[in-house]
């Protein structure tokens, strides 16, 4: 089994930054590709960013530019480095783990979720 642990959230004004972080631990051989998903009150939850087990990435349009995911194999952990933070980026943010390695993958082929952490950006 794979356990997946977020941190780093909070409340930050807008323009702000913030850095989460999600460590791995379990059989993590069976992961590949991770992500970054967020989920907004009364809305569906959205891809942020994933990342291959090589470092190749994707990202919504919406955060191009103002977060980077990256990934330290050595330390199991993917981060999500959050610049210029805007309110309607106020959302639960998901951790994810697929043992797919494509930074493409569907939602529904992640295999392995954390339990979120809370972002909350204020104008």
């Amino acid at each position: 089994q794979v356990q997946l642990v977020e941190s780093g959230g909070g409340l930050v004004q807008a323009g702000g930054s913030l850095r989460l972080s999600c460590a791995a631990s379990g059989s993590i051989f069976r992961i590949n590709a991770m992500g970054w998903y967020r989920q907004a009150p009364g809305k569906q939850r959205e891809l942020v960013a994933s990342i291959t087990n090589d470092g190749s990435t994707n990202s919504a349009d919406s955060v191009k530019g103002r977060f980077t995911i990256f990934r330290d194999n050595t330390k199991n952990t993917v981060y999500l480095q959050m610049n210029s933070l805007k309110p309607e980026d106020t959302a639960v943010y998901y951790c994810a783990g697929s043992r797919y390695n494509s930074a493409y993958v569907a939602q529904n082929l992640y295999d392995y979720w954390g339990q979120g952490t809370q972002v909350t950006v204020s104008s």
